[in-house]
């Protein structure tokens, strides 16, 4: 499967590019990514991209670079993550920029994506419990908690998504 590009008011959601990897792996190796069991090094962070990009031709999801489409900038990152060592499909996200509500917007469009376009019942977010802005934004997503899923760590939080499940 071909990587999408995908929409919204403000955002393009697009293929990553070998640009894109600069500030994911800064991300990666700072202190923020300690909520995705981090800081990694550098080859670690090389990992996770490669496998964030592989998954599309290999699984037909995978993540997607958000930029604003009024200057191209890149803002983050939303992921529909099909791993073998999650129990199921997850749609994450990861902050370049933060304050604007980039995230909220382009985790929803993927969501929508995944639920109507590849036709996914439901998919969920693992939230490292101490992250309560992931938390947060799972719930502006319309996510609630499902203390009966299955977790790729015991400790994580699952939220559930479904579709039409904006609050």
């Amino acid at each position: 499967m071909s990587t999408p590009t995908l929409t919204t008011d403000r955002l393009t959601l697009r293929p990553h590019c070998m640009d894109d990897f600069g500030p994911y792996a800064a991300l990666m190796q700072s202190d923020r990514a300690v909520h995705m069991g981090g800081p990694f090094d550098l080859e670690r962070a090389w990992q996770w991209f490669a496998s964030d990009v592989a998954q599309w031709p290999l699984k037909g999801c995978g993540a997607l670079a958000v930029t604003e489409t009024a200057t191209g900038r890149l803002v983050g990152q939303v992921v529909l993550n099909d791993l073998p060592h999650f129990p199921e499909r997850e749609l994450g996200r990861m902050a370049f920029a933060e304050g604007r509500g980039y995230l909220t917007e382009a985790a929803a469009r993927l969501r929508d994506y995944a639920l109507g376009d590849l036709g996914w019942p439901t998919l969920v977010s693992y939230v490292d419990p101490d992250n309560r802005r992931s938390a947060a934004l799972a719930e502006r997503l319309g996510a609630r908690l499902d203390g009966t899923a299955g977790r790729p760590d015991p400790a994580d939080l699952v939220h559930r998504h479904h579709k039409g499940a904006d609050a």
